[in-house]
């Protein structure tokens, strides 16, 4: 899977309602791979039965890699926007073993959304989503979501809760970090790994987890905001 150039969006300002207070230590390690088909107590499949079907708010449809025909739509539901798209392997932050300048041919050592600390956020330790930067076809801000955010990823009948971590090219969609991968059990090689299909990715509005690099935080926060989109859609 060729990993996309992700481009870095600076003061992308909007105010949403943070759903989370407190802090935790920031997570130490390469994040953990799912030892079950869920975080939290939403199914994978109880998800996936509120997204069959597509009202879609984007004008227009994004690739999900250069060379593909442009067949993906952002979807709209009650306290959520969504797509089902592939996942490619965005491996920029803070270089680590994994993630450098040797192991990703396309490495940037920053993220559109930083820590706490005010450093870029660490790929092979935080589950992070990289969103399309605004254009023509959608603008992410105008739908509630923000760095930061709430997102569930699903793929292969496992559900990650990860954040909006990073921005990426205007015409493609559907790239997330190497713990998000790793975690799904998705090979999270940033030049070679990856996958062609099978991944959707809900993303609750107004939604916000402080630290952004608490994934514990996501987690249940995350939890939170499935039970209520299961209840209201």
């Amino acid at each position: 899977m060729r990993k996309r150039l992700a481009l870095v969006l600076a003061g992308a300002g909007l105010f949403a309602v943070s759903l989370a207070t407190g802090a935790d230590a920031t997570p130490q390690g390469p994040a953990p791979v799912a030892d079950s088909t869920r975080e939290g107590t939403v199914p994978a499949a109880d998800l996936l039965a509120k997204v069959s079907s597509c009202n879609q708010i984007s004008n227009g449809k994004y690739r999900t890699d250069e060379e593909t025909s442009a067949n993906i739509a952002v979807c709209g539901a009650n306290g959520a926007v969504f797509w089902k798209a592939d996942m490619d392997i965005d491996c920029d932050g803070q270089p680590t073993a994994h993630c450098n300048s040797d192991t990703d041919p396309w490495f940037q050592d920053d993220t559109a959304f930083h820590q706490s600390d005010g450093k870029p956020l660490i790929s092979d330790q935080l589950p992070y989503v990289v969103v399309p930067s605004p254009s023509s076809i959608w603008d992410y801000r105008t739908a509630g979501i923000k760095g930061g955010g709430v997102v569930a990823v699903i793929y292969n009948g496992k559900v990650e809760y990860a954040v909006v971590g990073d921005t990426g090219p205007t015409k493609i969609i559907g790239e997330a970090s190497y713990a998000t991968a790793a975690a799904l059990g998705i090979d999270p090689d940033p030049e070679t790994g990856g996958t062609d299909s099978g991944v959707t990715y809900i993303l609750f509005k107004n939604s916000s987890v402080t630290p952004i690099e608490s994934h514990s935080q996501a987690v249940s926060v995350g939890d939170q905001l499935a039970r209520q989109f299961l209840q209201n859609n």
